[in-house]
């Protein structure tokens, strides 16, 4: 699959482009990780039940240009860059492997419902 297909299908498939989050949560100003995710809790919740979370987040990491601004795949930027520090150099840029590339997941567990704001706990 190239890096057009799989952009694709993150863009037919991601749930944040029909999302209820005010656009600004999807770009929390704070640059301290625990703050940020805070600011961006709804947005990061619209992250875990999407069905392309991890592609979302691979070509965040690849596309570190546009993936470095707002939440991708889970993450806010900080704590993209820190995965994209430990991801491997031979995964960085490339842009017509996506089938053969390495799928990453968010290095820590998805909020619960309940800390959503407007989330509903039941």
């Amino acid at each position: 699959m190239t890096d057009d297909a799989l952009w694709a299908r993150v863009a037919r498939q991601a749930r944040c482009a029909d999302s209820g989050p005010d656009p600004d949560q999807w770009y929390p100003v704070s640059i301290e990780p625990a703050r940020a995710r805070h600011e961006a809790v709804a947005a990061i919740a619209v992250c875990t039940s999407s069905p392309v979370q991890a592609q979302c987040l691979e070509l965040s990491l690849r596309h570190w240009d546009i993936g470095q601004h707002g939440v991708w795949g889970g993450l806010v930027a900080t704590d993209g860059a820190d995965l994209r520090r430990r991801w491997p150099a031979a995964y960085r840029g490339r842009h017509r492997t996506a089938g053969s590339a390495m799928i990453v997941r968010p290095p820590f567990a998805p909020l619960p419902l309940g800390l959503v704001q407007g989330g509903d706990a039941r």
